[in-house]
């Protein structure tokens, strides 16, 4: 897995959105050529990233990493309210 400098927009720390990825607790297509996807995932201490991940045919390579917000989670769960 790749970092792209354009994940690091947030402050996440690559160790962060490493752990996020390999230990998501759901995900999301998104339906692009590459495709992508949006997870869910904790870094290390627990807080939840939202990363998104393209698929480069084998490999794979972060472009967004934040906080979860409360937007993604309603894409991913659904609205719980």
């Amino acid at each position: 897995m790749e970092i792209h400098d354009s994940a690091r927009r947030h402050g996440v720390a690559d160790e962060g959105i490493e752990h996020a990825v390999a230990h998501s607790v759901t995900w999301v297509e998104l339906g692009d050529d590459p495709q992508r996807y949006l997870l869910a995932g904790p870094d290390r201490a627990g807080n939840m990233l939202e990363p998104v991940v393209l698929d480069l045919g084998g490999d794979e390579l972060v472009i967004h990493a934040m906080g979860l917000r409360r937007s993604t989670v309603q894409e991913l769960f659904g609205d719980e309210s």
